[in-house]
């Protein structure tokens, strides 16, 4: 212990006398500073000491170090691309429905379909007219948003999918002009530009209300929550592939409508599969008439807008919509092995080249409720020459 504290003693004097010395070899032999030292004012040859003082004047949220800059106008711009509903914010530009098919065939069409109608469970842009009262409304652009500007301004801000804002202004309007054609709200010949963006309504534009619930509802549910047996029995009332929810593989459509014998009442409508065509409208005979060989060839042009829904010629199969061969003289709804919409196969009747004029003309306006998205061939000469290249088929 006396050893201990013996060198503990020692080691405090040593650094005592250590120190003292220090201090008067400072003492002696440093020179102070001179009385008329000059002293460095913080100036522009200075260009430390105004860093400092700019940033103690600066107010206290730019930092205590006055770092970066304030964002530069051009800077701002290429952030700021929302666009409002009455045209604030549209970039200057145009773009025509036609326009609009090629580039929304190269940048969209692999996951929303060549006409908007969805592929798989990508959602679906067109079609859903009229829908939003039923139980399961289908909505799109055409029938569900309210502004024009907010389908602007996703495609130009977010699309196409992992390759967001390469497409120019112009590319985006002819989209937009092309979504609006296949909803059926415009002409082939339509097109979209910053002057008239502004003047063009959606069909449900007053169908959104003010959201007034914090004051008209939470005080009827605000309560304590039922944590445990808030329910005498659960019951499946629908199944996911009946709502579209769930990709189908085949054979589970038809494995997902098959409901126990005590399933809800509900449940069983909604399962029912589509009525068979009506026995009455039989196929009849198409004569081997002459085909206008030109006219043919043109409408193998415009059949290619069919495509991505329709095959033709040998290994024809069924896609999302059916295969065509023979479809001049079939029976409406009577391809083998698909499965129609009830709409068309409670239809009835034949598909006379007067009836496929017809039906093409406005598929949905034609026989209401199918499920074809394609809004229609407008020009009459696109539509006899489409049907003269089908009855090559027959």
């Amino acid at each position: 212990m006396s050893k201990s504290l013996n060198l503990f003693g020692g080691a405090t004097v040593a650094t005592v006398v250590v120190l003292t010395g220090a201090y008067n070899f400072a003492d002696r032999f440093v020179e102070g500073l001179p009385s008329d030292a000059p002293v460095l004012e913080a100036t522009e040859a200075n260009p430390f000491f105004s860093l400092v003082a700019a940033a103690e004047a600066a107010p206290e949220h730019v930092g205590k170090y006055g770092l970066g800059r304030v964002a530069l106008p051009e800077e701002i711009d290429a952030w700021n691309l929302d666009v409002s509903p009455d045209g604030t914010g549209l970039p200057e530009g145009s773009g025509d429905v036609l326009t609009g098919e090629t580039v929304f065939e190269d940048n969209c069409a692999v996951c929303h379909g060549s006409f908007a109608e969805g592929v798989d469970n990508w959602p679906k842009l067109a079609g859903g007219d009229g829908t939003l009262a039923d139980k399961d409304p289908l909505k799109t652009v055409g029938s569900y948003w309210p502004y024009l500007s907010t389908v602007f301004d996703y495609v130009h801000r977010s699309m196409p999918f992992g390759a967001a804002q390469t497409l120019s202004a112009d590319d985006t309007y002819a989209i937009v002009a092309y979504i609006l054609y296949s909803n059926d709200l415009v002409d082939d010949d339509f097109v979209l530009s910053k002057e008239n963006f502004a003047d063009f309504e959606m069909p449900n534009k007053d169908g959104f209300i003010i959201d007034d619930r914090a004051e008209a509802e939470y005080s009827m549910w605000r309560a304590e929550p039922c944590m445990e047996n808030c329910k005498p029995e659960v019951k499946i009332t629908m199944r996911a592939t009946v709502l579209d929810v769930t990709p189908e593989e085949e054979g589970a459509a038809d494995e997902a409508m098959a409901e126990p014998a005590e399933a809800p009442a509900t449940e069983m409508a909604a399962a029912e599969p589509a009525a068979e065509a009506p026995a009455a409208a039989e196929p009849v005979a198409v004569a081997a008439a002459a085909i206008d060989a030109d006219l043919a060839a043109k409408g193998e042009n415009v059949f290619k807008k069919c495509k991505a829904c329709h095959q033709v010629g040998d290994g024809a199969k069924h896609r999302t919509g059916p295969e065509l061969n023979g479809i001049v003289g079939r029976a409406v709804g009577g391809a083998d092995g698909f499965k129609y919409s009830a709409a068309m196969a409670d239809h009835g009747g034949i598909w006379t080249v007067e009836a496929l004029d017809a039906y093409l003309a406005d598929p949905r306006g034609n026989i209401p409720k199918n499920k074809m998205s394609f809004a229609g061939l407008k020009k009459e000469d696109d539509r006899a020459a489409v049907i003269e290249y089908l009855k090559t088929f027959n």
